[in-house]
């Protein structure tokens, strides 16, 4: 099994390294493990859907 690093994935899905250890600790991509500090992502892992937040009514 190969595995790539936060850096390589966040290059191949175009978004930022934060982004990508963010999705990793939400728990929304599938075979991401934590050893230590670093997370060790699968190679071929599909990057997850972004969560839409649905808009507060503002009170006046």
């Amino acid at each position: 099994m190969e595995i790539s690093t936060v850096s390589e994935i966040a290059k191949k899905w175009k978004i930022s390294e934060r982004s990508v250890r963010n999705f990793c600790q939400q728990g929304r991509v599938n075979g991401a493990q934590l050893k230590g500090k670093t997370w060790i992502i699968p190679e071929g892992t599909e990057k997850p859907e972004r969560i839409k937040r649905k808009a507060e009514p503002i009170i006046i």
